[in-house]
């Protein structure tokens, strides 16, 4: 499964390209659909480009997103709870609570204060759970021994730096790695079957997204295809091809992850 990741925290700033309103968040998710992307990851942005987790912001978001990705039947459109959209985690659990249309798949940062409500609270109405464990953060301990994590639906494997060799791809088998043998989580009863060959690419028995970010983006993504696990690639986690030219749109980073994914192995 390839993840197209629309916008992130990215901005105008940062690119021209860079989808913002919901009518442009769908006409790239239906260019990155229609490119080969499996599912569509979005940050829901205010009009003056803060992401947001207000019902008022989410609900036009979904409404636009949903009809673009029909194409790809049942396909998710994943969103984010990242702190930086409500600092406050009290904040975050009412903004849940007042959702008036649910998303398919919300991805929690572990690491961040709040995170266990964030996710009861998610889990309350129904809505999946993406666990976020990042590299450099203790949310891969946090994960381990926290009471909701048998109730997420995924492992979101995030690896922010290239480790001290200046390696990503050497990074994100290290902390793969890491996050097979922790103790303390249950394997829950619909996890899917282990992988026969390589490294993990499940974490507690629940299936792993990996990704990169920057530099790493594009070395990240190839291990995960070499080891099955789910990846992505978008303009949340890149700006570049993998020649180093800067990418024209999400549909155009697709087309050259597909494509690396059949020449780069």
């Amino acid at each position: 499964m390839l993840q197209v990741c629309l916008n992130g925290a990215r901005g105008p700033g940062d690119s021209a390209v860079v989808p913002m309103s919901p009518e442009s968040l769908a006409e790239s998710a239906a260019r990155a659909v229609a490119a080969g992307a499996g599912e569509v990851r979005v940050h829901p942005r205010t009009p003056c480009g803060r992401t947001s987790l207000s019902p008022r912001v989410l609900t036009p978001v979904l409404a636009e997103l949903r009809p673009a990705v029909s194409a790809v039947a049942g396909a998710p459109v994943p969103v984010t709870t990242v702190a930086s959209a409500e600092p406050e985690p009290g904040r975050r659990v009412e903004r849940i609570r007042s959702w008036t249309v649910l998303p398919d798949l919300v991805s929690v940062d572990w690491h961040e204060p709040g995170a266990e409500a964030v996710v009861a609270a998610l889990l309350e109405r129904g809505v999946g759970v993406e666990a976020a464990l990042w590299s450099g953060t203790d949310g891969p301990e946090r994960f381990a021994g926290s009471p909701p994590a048998p109730g997420v639906r995924r492992v979101l494997v995030r690896v922010t730096a290239a480790g001290p060799d200046g390696d990503p791809e050497a990074a994100a088998r290290a902390l793969i790695a890491t996050l097979a043998v922790q103790p303390g989580l249950p394997v829950p009863a619909h996890a899917p079957p282990a992988p026969a060959h390589g490294l993990p690419v499940q974490v507690h028995g629940l299936p792993v997204l990996l990704h990169g970010e920057e530099d790493g983006a594009w070395p990240v993504l190839r291990l995960a295809r070499r080891l099955g696990a789910g990846a992505r690639i978008g303009l949340e986690d890149t700006l570049l091809l993998p020649d180093g030219t800067p990418a024209r749109s999400n549909a155009e980073l697709v087309t050259a992850a597909l494509a690396y994914g059949r020449t780069g192995f």
